[in-house]
């Protein structure tokens, strides 16, 4: 199909009504949305000839969802996590080359089939993962943020493999070592303006953008495609720069909003990414593939979760943290079939090598995304025998974490500031959340303030709401209420809830809705002026 606006109706169509068909059938939509670009692609219809407009959504979405991720990093979290993330990255990139190399020598593969096959294996897809742990809300448990820091170090190593297979190939005229040198100091300098940016140019930028939501949101989008751009010029992937950008704005007040605006965006886009992933699976290719596949299947998904198990163990993790974290890496990636294709295209592996990749990333993806959904049941059924990966001593599931509330407020007018000020000199420890960046310039108490918008039904998912008893919003919006206790009841809190009303129409609505407590701020003042002119005339 050559018109752009028809391919992507099409496609749409196409994934709402198989998306539907899925989610009846208790299917993952990821498994649904590859079925999707299969029955589009090659194997099937064959309608998605040019790829080109899928291929731009796709990278779009790829750098929103790896910014994202990068937003919910701080450098806390790469003090605590770089040395495990670091082990178990190369770790299992050591034992899943090696072995699989060894098993594909043993299927009768030539040396370079082989090493292509073994370096195939190897990666897994990053993409994938954290989309599967963003939905079922697990980036910032343990096991997520474990996974989430070896995915990105097996990202790195992906730039350098394939700085060498271009060597392999001729292409750097043997000067493997020069093009290495150059990389760094490419990574280098990029690093280092990345550094200068966040020092010095961010801080000023974000708290004058930030006095508009809808701006903030379209320069996040613009800041994380452009320096994605920039580290695929410098020969890095959009991947690692996405990633860095979102790291960037890390520390920033700002991250919760925007991470919790760009969800609905990212699951949109990202759509595109697994139906162009399925267009590139050509089935025809597989051939006589069958029983080499399960075997490299079988190897991916239980050798390679097996030694991150024994990595995070020996390294005094407990074993349900290593087993849920083993699980993200029992699939390939998207490289992996890029690989092959590269392999093909330069006359190292044959078309039936292309296939065999292509149906073990169909076997592994398929089937770890199950694995990853059911993880918490199938570690229940298996925890009695994974005692064996666990030490005598452990590090604890969760790291400490002292920010503790009583109270969120929303708001800090007029209203929200004296209430909150009461709040705190009755010995509360209050959460302030106010879409104005420079609320906080008028600080009162130990307070602390977040950024964030009361009508984003994806903001409070952010919030410690499983440890604050009262939820107030002081902003007397009857839309902005209803939405705010309509998020609340999304995110299953289960606390008490207090919103605002200027008239008694709005606040019998909020009450039907759930609200614990309605405040009357004009109400309750005249009242209490009446009974205070009362009291002086008696």
């Amino acid at each position: 199909m050559d018109d752009p606006f028809q391919l992507t109706a099409v496609v749409l169509a196409t994934a709402v009504v198989v998306g539907f068909i899925g989610t009846k059938l208790h299917q993952p939509l990821i498994v649904a949305f590859i079925a999707v670009g299969l029955l589009l692609g090659p194997s099937a219809f064959d309608l998605v000839s040019d790829e080109e407009p899928l291929e731009l959504f796709a990278e779009i979405g790829i750098a929103v969802l790896l910014f994202v991720v990068g937003l919910k990093l701080d450098l806390q979290l790469v003090r605590t996590m770089g040395a495990v993330a670091l082990a178990t990255g190369l770790g299992q990139v050591a034992f899943t080359s090696g072995v699989g190399f060894l098993l594909a020598l043993l299927l009768g593969m030539s040396t370079v089939t082989a090493l292509y096959v073994a370096i195939a294996l190897t990666f897994s897809s990053t993409i994938i993962i954290v989309k599967l742990l963003s939905d079922k809300r697990e980036l910032d448990d343990l096991h997520g943020k474990v996974a989430i820091g070896f995915l990105i170090v097996q990202d790195i190593v992906v730039v350098l493999v394939m700085i060498a297979l271009s060597a392999f190939s001729g292409d750097t005229d043997g000067r493997l070592g020069v093009e290495i040198a150059y990389t760094v100091l490419r990574g280098v300098a990029f690093l280092g303006a990345m550094a200068a940016i966040i020092r010095w140019v961010l801080p000023a930028v974000m708290h004058h953008i930030a006095s508009s939501s809808e701006l903030l949101l379209v320069f996040a989008v613009a800041w994380a495609v452009t320096v994605a751009a920039v580290s695929d010029t410098l020969g890095f992937s959009t991947e690692v720069g996405a990633f860095l950008a979102g790291f960037a704005l890390a520390a920033t007040p700002f991250r919760e909003a925007i991470g919790s605006r760009l969800t609905p965006l990212r699951d949109f886009l990202l759509l595109f990414f697994f139906i162009e992933l399925g267009a590139k699976m050509d089935l025809s290719l597989i051939g006589d593939q069958i029983p080499a596949a399960i075997v490299l299947s079988l190897f991916v998904l239980i050798g390679n979760p097996i030694i991150v198990l024994v990595i995070m163990g020996f390294m005094g993790f407990p074993r349900r943290v290593g087993f849920l974290a083993g699980l993200t890496v029992a699939q390939i990636s998207e490289f992996s079939l890029i690989l092959a294709a590269l392999g093909l295209e330069l006359g190292h592996i044959e078309s039936d090598t292309v296939g065999l990749v292509t149906l073990v990333g169909l076997v592994t993806i398929g089937l770890s995304t199950y694995l990853i959904l059911y993880s918490h049941p199938i570690y229940a059924r298996l925890a009695p025998f994974l005692s064996v990966f666990e030490r005598g001593s452990t590090r604890p599931e969760m790291p400490e974490d002292d920010a503790r509330f009583d109270t969120i407020v929303f708001g800090y007018g007029r209203f929200g500031r004296n209430l909150v000020q009461h709040l705190v000199d009755g010995g509360q420890r209050v959460l302030v959340i106010d879409w104005n960046p420079y609320a906080d310039d008028d600080r009162r108490g130990p307070v602390e303030f977040r950024y964030g918008d009361i009508e984003d039904a994806e903001f409070p998912g952010t919030l410690p709401l499983a440890d604050v008893d009262w939820v107030i919003s002081t902003i007397p919006r009857p839309d902005s209420n209803e939405a705010l206790l309509a998020a609340l009841r999304h995110w299953g809190y289960e606390g008490n809830s207090a919103v605002t009303a200027h008239d008694e129409q709005a606040a019998s609505r909020l009450s039907t809705m759930g609200a614990t407590f309605v405040l009357e701020p004009f109400s309750d003042a005249a009242e209490v002026a009446a009974r205070a002119i009362g009291d002086q005339r008696s």
